[in-house]
């Protein structure tokens, strides 16, 4: 049975879209061996909380944990308490250090992959903060991660951003925290499209140069990292990146927009994945991962080239707001019962915005059961005031 819908079109007025994906094109469950693949997870807020969401609202823990099984059963690590469960931008430490604890209970008990970020979120950037205030931050958060038995991945912090002088003070931080971890971390350079408060992180404007800072520090601490996490939008600078670090550092793609390619790699190497995308389009990631563990380079590119519009719109600036999308579509494939999100972030994407991620979906067979996404769809139309009868 096709299914139709009535949507708005830019000029203001509706059309007929008959959905035309294949449901059950990534049907199964299995991991992959080629690459190692980070899902950065969102979190499901309680609609029913009493909570204010202005001040974050509350977490549902059944639906936020039944989310991170299924992303394992799709054979992904989870990357917890990121910007995708909007880390720094609604969920508060505190509740981060609650997330960690139950995703890594979670995750021993079904022999997941964990690792979770670390930062400096707690302090309070209404006041000034000395670089070792930053560096005892840094050490309760990996602390906190590591006595929960998930590995770290150590996220740029704000505070150093508005604190550090030089590119020396990076360097300075940087090593005081790798000397007190006991097992390899996950580096984040995050960019400023993700976050405006980090522009000029590591103590340079310029990519390059900022490169560089990274590159030292790593090359001089290379036993204590795991690898990198850049999300900086930009496939050269990633690539030129990947081909500098130590052999036995890792590059973790971070760039929504450029994935496909990154992953495959090229004759001089290619990079790992922790991915925000790989949270809205993992049962497509997982199809095309499993492909590239069979050299089938065929497959792996038809199935994630549709996902590469629908990234690009999910991320588009501002990039900030992706979430928002990656949330949407959990909703609409009935992954969670609701549309709300920590801090109301639900408003941020027009229903322009929100119409075309899911004509976007469809492109990509990523509607897993097509009456219902209608039918979620429908409402969320309803809510901006367009009435209209489910078409069948």
């Amino acid at each position: 049975m096709g299914y139709s819908i009535k949507l708005p079109t830019e000029d203001r007025t509706l059309e007929t879209y008959t959905l035309k994906g294949s449901p059950a094109a990534f049907s199964g469950t299995g991991g992959f061996s080629s690459r190692t693949a980070y899902s950065a997870a969102h979190v499901v807020v309680d609609p029913l909380s009493s909570s204010h969401p202005v001040l974050g609202g509350e977490i549902d823990w059944e639906r936020t944990l039944h989310y991170r099984r299924h992303l394992y059963s799709l054979g992904f690590g989870v990357a917890e308490a990121m910007d995708t469960a909007q880390r720094g931008m609604g969920l508060s430490w505190e509740s981060a250090q609650e997330l960690i604890k139950q995703s890594s209970i979670e995750a021993k008990r079904v022999g997941g992959l964990i690792a979770s970020g670390a930062g400096t979120d707690h302090l309070d950037l209404s006041v000034e903060h000395s670089l070792d205030d930053i560096i005892r931050a840094y050490s309760e958060q990996c602390e906190f991660v590591e006595s929960q038995d998930s590995g770290i991945i150590l996220m740029a912090s704000r505070a150093l951003a508005r604190t550090a002088k030089r590119p020396e003070d990076y360097g300075h931080v940087y090593g005081q925290i790798l000397g007190q971890t006991t097992k390899p971390v996950i580096l984040h350079w995050l960019g400023p499209m993700f976050d405006p408060a980090l522009q000029g992180y590591w103590g340079e404007a310029d990519y390059d140069r900022a490169m560089d800072v990274c590159l030292e520090m790593i090359h001089q601490n290379e036993a204590k990292v795991d690898g990198i996490k850049i999300s900086l939008l930009d496939k050269d600078k990633e690539i030129k990146m990947r081909r500098l670090l130590p052999e036995s550092v890792r590059m973790y793609t971070g760039d929504d927009f450029n994935y496909p390619e990154l992953i495959a790699g090229d004759e001089q190497g290619y990079s790992h994945a922790l991915l925000g995308i790989f949270d809205a389009i993992a049962p497509a990631a997982s199809h095309a991962l499993k492909a590239l563990d069979r050299n089938d380079l065929e497959t792996y590119n038809r199935v994630l080239e549709p996902t590469i519009a629908l990234s690009r719109h999910i991320f588009e600036t501002p990039t900030y707001a992706y979430k928002t999308g990656i949330v949407f579509m959990a909703y609409l494939n009935g992954h969670q019962s609701h549309f709300k999100m920590i801090g109301g972030a639900e408003g941020t994407r027009s229903i322009q915005h929100l119409t075309k991620l899911f004509k976007l979906m469809d492109e990509a067979n990523l509607i897993e059961d097509p009456e219902l996404a209608v039918t979620r769809m429908n409402r969320v139309l309803q809510l901006a005031g367009i009435e209209q009868e489910v078409l069948t």
